[in-house]
């Protein structure tokens, strides 16, 4: 019986297969370090990808959330994940109420693994292509019993930073891009699963930590430390393992260029 992966296999045998392939090396014995790469790659499509469609930042994370909660339930041998990847942008559109078509995703991805090409013909190749994103947004849904809708960081971040801000001297707010630079943070950890493995809550005191650390900006001393004020649940060791697996990433990063 044909389900949703023979039919994402069987019809995604265009640009984005063969981009796939290259990454990956096609089948095979599981590797977990080229699989934690390979899903790095996907990410850092996903969210270029979003920015050129002019999606907001949370529609992205939940993007990258819906890709990262799949793949913690399949192999990543299984399906293809770029193909994947743009499904997922799909449904993060409906999910975050930005909807983006089908249409727009095909070529934005089109054009990311064939710089300077021209938009797709609507002929039997495009169509194929959209039932396969289609389909898969199907699987995606029934995988994760659709329970698609997430908390993000993002909503806490904003807190905490209006929170310190008021504590810093406004000279030394001005001069260091504390509140750019824990944004930027935010973005990254999106890249790898530390996005699913640690509450948001945390993830935002840690990236705005690293900031300020980053910086040398330092806070006002009390009988709590600032992140316990704002975070009652966070521990230093909450923190620290936030950051260390963001410095993975980036140690990642580099491996992947």
């Amino acid at each position: 019986m044909e389900g949703p992966s023979s039919r994402i296999l069987a019809t995604a045998d265009g640009p984005l297969l063969l981009a796939f392939k290259r990454d990956f090396g096609g089948d095979g014995e599981s590797d977990p370090a080229q699989d934690i790469k390979t899903h790095f790659r996907v990410c850092r499509f996903v969210m270029e990808t979003g920015v050129k469609l002019g999606m907001r930042s949370v529609p992205v994370a939940t993007a990258c959330v819906l890709y990262h909660r799949f793949f913690e339930r399949v192999s990543i041998r299984a399906y293809e994940p770029y193909l994947v990847a743009m499904s997922c942008v799909y449904l993060a559109g409906k999910v975050e109420e930005q909807h983006i078509r089908t249409r727009d995703i095909i070529n934005v991805s089109h054009r990311y693994f064939n710089s300077g090409s021209a938009p797709l013909e609507c002929d039997k190749e495009f169509w194929d292509l959209r039932d396969s994103v289609v389909q898969c947004e199907l699987l995606i849904l029934r995988q994760l019993n659709f329970h698609v809708s997430f908390e993000h960081p993002h909503k806490y971040l904003l807190h905490y930073l209006l929170s310190v801000k008021s504590l810093v001297n406004r000279h030394a707010w001005s001069r260091t891009p504390i509140a750019e630079t824990s944004w930027a943070l935010l973005r990254d950890c999106y890249h790898g699963a530390m996005c699913i493995r640690h509450i948001p809550q945390h993830i935002a005191i840690a990236t705005l930590y690293l900031a300020l650390n980053s910086y040398g900006v330092e806070l006002p001393v009390g009988e709590k430390e600032w992140w316990q004020v704002l975070c009652e649940d966070v521990t230093k060791a909450d923190i620290d393992a936030v950051i260390s697996d963001l410095l993975h990433l980036y140690d990642m990063e580099a491996k992947c260029i």
